[in-house]
């Protein structure tokens, strides 16, 4: 099932980063990982903004990420391991599979170094697109998609996020 949202702010107008700020982004994201890895509620609070805005897309069982922010349940409850992870824009996706074989991504939006927003979707699949509809071409350009491996993981939902603005 391929369904399309859109507005995926995570990518409006952020679409040629600097290098300076996908690093520093990137960065942050892989700290905030570390930090769950390690029990570090500090350094996890240092990272995350206080009026986080959350989603979520998934079974309500996986609900893991909120209730380890929010102090429901221990950072080592769920082991998030990321396996990939790319920086476009604002945003930091990170795209893993837990040793249990739940399939997840994480949309980390930045304001300022700050995470304002996390998107995440478990055990679905994930297509960012952003689209282009000046001059009457739409155009389409794909950003980042869920890895084959997932893709072979079981019958997942395909979700698409998509943007419309100029490429």
């Amino acid at each position: 099932m391929n369904t399309t949202h859109g507005d995926c702010d995570a990518v409006k107008d952020t679409v040629k980063p600097s290098p300076e700020q996908r690093n520093s982004n990137r960065k942050t994201v892989k700290t905030i990982y570390k930090a769950l890895r390690d029990g570090d509620t500090k350094k996890l609070s240092n990272q995350i903004g206080t009026e986080l805005e959350w989603w979520y897309h998934g079974p309500h069982h996986c609900q893991y990420m909120m209730e380890m922010l929010t102090g429901k349940s221990t950072l080592k409850a769920f082991k998030f391991q990321p396996r990939r992870m790319k920086a476009i824009g604002d945003c930091v996706i990170v795209e893993g599979l837990e040793e249990k074989g739940e399939y997840w991504v994480h949309l980390w939006r930045f304001k300022e170094g700050i995470v304002v927003q996390i998107r995440e979707y478990f055990n679905t699949l994930i297509t960012l697109v952003v689209r282009d509809y000046e001059g009457g071409g739409g155009r389409e350009a794909r950003l980042w998609r869920s890895t084959s491996q997932a893709r072979v993981h079981g019958s997942l939902p395909d979700l698409v996020l998509a943007e419309i603005l100029s490429i």
